[in-house]
């Protein structure tokens, strides 16, 4: 199965272009529970929609800025991104076809 990866601060703001396409972004913590418990369908979603969507992770206690500058209160959170715009915003933990209606609607 393919794991997502990593990505810090400048990186998440260099993917988020007018042309980006779909990119999916878990805010995570190594501490959270509930982080954990979605992070294998985060790489379900990455390896059914590669090609389609680019999954990445962002560490909160890696890139606080990040997380005050979106406003993350609570984690985890699954942010979706069309071409650099927010589209939608999934927080604590939900069943894989929620993940999966919100990215097919948005393709």
């Amino acid at each position: 199965m393919k794991t997502v990866e990593y990505v810090q601060e400048e990186e998440f703001d260099s993917l988020l272009t007018p042309n980006s396409g779909l990119i999916v972004f878990d805010f995570t913590a190594t501490w959270c529970g509930p982080c954990k418990m979605i992070a294998p369908l985060m790489d379900k979603l990455a390896e059914e929609y590669e090609g389609r969507v680019k999954v990445a992770k962002v560490d909160l206690d890696q890139n606080k800025n990040l997380a005050k500058r979106l406003s993350i209160r609570s984690i985890p959170a699954v942010m979706i991104y069309k071409d650099g715009t927010l589209m939608e915003t999934i927080v604590g933990v939900t069943p894989y076809e929620t993940f999966t209606e919100a990215v097919t609607k948005l393709l």
